[in-house]
């Protein structure tokens, strides 16, 4: 399997990020003279994808400015008029990611690849349609030291994974993920988180993770932005 299609997440307010959202939505906060997005575009084409839906809210307008200016991949924007959460966003964008697996990733996601290469090809090559819905990245929370490390999810010894409503888990989701859209079907209009479909999953037994094997940061305030900045000035 080879997957070309990825939906970015880039509508949300980041407001912990503030004052630097108060004029760029969150994906765009500059890291090292860089946007996070232009980072996860970097990501996306080492793997081969050559379309990516992202969505629009805060913003927008210089969302789409930005967009119009990247080079080497197939752009379309889903503009929310009402900020439609994970969940909803995905679903209204459902129409234009196609009937294969499909990356979906959030904006603001920042991540160095591991000794065993492209994070990205790696989900690509462990996820298995036939027992998967989808497939999460995972980071161990004792490799979080640079941001704050929360325990959503509990790996299991098959790979399955439980989520762990006490945020004590051993592994933090990376906001990285593959999604199969056979579960496009049943997602409703309207404002909600796409943990509801993670939930449906994983009480199906079909919600799998892999566990990342480079660096990857939880970057929420300015502060963050300024600790891992100084600690990645190669990437």
């Amino acid at each position: 399997m080879s997957i070309d299609t990825a939906f970015i997440l880039a509508a949300g307010k980041g407001t912990r990020m503030a004052p630097l959202t108060d004029i760029v939505p969150k994906p765009l906060v500059k890291l090292n003279g860089r946007a996070l997005l232009d980072y996860v575009f970097d990501h996306l084409k080492d793997a081969g994808v050559t379309k990516a839906v992202v969505n629009s809210h805060h913003h927008a307008g210089v969302l789409r400015k930005y967009l119009a200016g990247v080079q080497g991949i197939e752009i379309m924007e889903t503009h929310e008029l009402v900020l439609l959460e994970t969940g909803g966003g995905l679903q209204n964008a459902a129409s234009y990611l196609g009937d294969e697996p499909f990356f979906m990733i959030n904006g603001d996601a920042f991540w160095t690849d591991g000794p065993s290469g492209c994070a990205l090809k790696r989900l690509e090559d462990f996820f298995d349609d036939e027992r998967m819905d989808i497939l999460l990245l995972l980071i161990p929370v004792e490799r979080m030291i640079l941001t704050e490390g929360v325990g959503d999810y509990d790996l299991l010894p098959d790979g399955q994974i439980r989520r762990n409503k006490a945020k004590a888990g051993t592994h933090m989701f990376t906001g990285i993920r593959i999604v199969h859209p056979r579960i496009l079907s049943g997602m409703e209009e309207g404002i909600y988180s796409f943990l509801k479909q993670m939930d449906a999953a994983e009480q199906a037994g079909r919600l799998y993770g892999l566990v990342h094997d480079g660096e990857w940061h939880h970057i929420s305030t300015p502060d963050d932005l300024k600790r891992v900045g100084n600690a990645c000035r190669d990437a």
